[in-house]
């Protein structure tokens, strides 16, 4: 089943430096397992290419039902040198909600997890 990040979970990003730092929060408790197996570090990456240039770090925060990813060049600079719209890289964090992962039928059922049905 396809389900949108949207609809499981909530983010806030922001700037450090020349790196955009994210975080993905669960919204319930027992979705956080499904972000950590499926949202991976390769995973977002991918969905970032074209518009960072550098890497990207994963680290997990169970105890607040979230991830933080570090996205490297992902902001021209930063905010003091980037003539960049986004300079302090707040729209990361909308830009990963849209992202959409792959989750089996079953597993996704057992937690209730809403199904994507408008995907573009």
């Amino acid at each position: 089943m396809k389900v949108r990040l949207l609809d499981i979970a909530h983010a806030r990003s922001g700037d450090k430096g020349d790196t955009a730092n994210v975080g993905l929060i669960a919204l319930r408790p027992e979705w956080y397992a499904t972000l950590a197996k499926y949202v991976t570090r390769d995973r977002v990456a991918a969905h970032f290419t074209g518009v960072i240039t550098g890497g990207v770090e994963r680290y997990e925060l169970p105890n607040l039902r979230a991830l933080n990813f570090l996205l490297h060049g992902a902001l021209d600079g930063g905010g003091t040198l980037s003539l960049k719209t986004d300079a302090q890289g707040k729209v990361f964090s909308t830009a990963l909600l849209r992202m959409v992962v792959e989750i089996p039928d079953e597993e996704a059922v057992a937690l209730g997890l809403p199904r994507a049905t408008d995907i573009s």
